[in-house]
């Protein structure tokens, strides 16, 4: 007898809920189009997840639960990628068409902004604060640790886990 794939507990959660998720969605987002799109992602994001772990048992018993959770994630992550090509293309206005960026460029750009973002997002709440205030503000390491009431080795602790992300993220 074969064994089950590692997927196939991530098929029949696609199967038995897809077009339940895919409504969700749809009244959350007003555009069928999109809730089909981040209905994908929301079970790429668990397929991925369960072979990261190695883990494809999903024995769940409120399937719909998980489901509204991991799509909540992807829909939060939709909100914000909107957000920042919104800005961008509000900042690309403001620039003169001189020095305005090729097409090309601009999508170049757009993808470092969304994964600078998904970084920042992924540092624990400190550690982004400290990271933007220095990197953003400007500011010492001693004022850092003034103003957020920390002691200043954890600045520097905070300033070389979110350096060390970087270049993780960078290699």
């Amino acid at each position: 007898m074969p064994t089950a794939a590692p997927y196939d507990p991530v098929d029949r959660l696609y199967r038995d809920h897809n077009n339940w998720l895919q409504g969700w969605l749809r009244k959350k987002l007003g555009c069928a189009a999109n809730a089909a799109d981040l209905a994908q992602d929301t079970f790429i994001r668990i397929l991925a997840a369960c072979e990261k772990s190695r883990n494809a048992d999903l024995d769940l018993r409120e399937p719909r639960a998980y489901l509204t959770t991991v799509a909540t994630r992807v829909l939060s992550n939709h909100y914000r990628r909107q957000s920042l090509e919104q800005a961008y293309a509000d900042a690309l206005r403001l620039m003169p068409e001189a020095v305005t960026p090729s097409p090309e460029q601009q999508l170049i750009i757009l993808e470092t902004l969304n994964q600078i973002d998904s970084l920042l997002d992924a540092l624990p709440h400190k550690v982004r604060a400290v990271f933007l205030a220095a990197q953003l503000d400007g500011m010492t390491y001693d004022e850092i640790a003034r103003q957020m009431a920390i002691p200043p080795r954890s600045v520097r602790r905070y300033m070389a886990l979110a350096y060390e992300r970087c270049l993780l993220a960078h290699s």
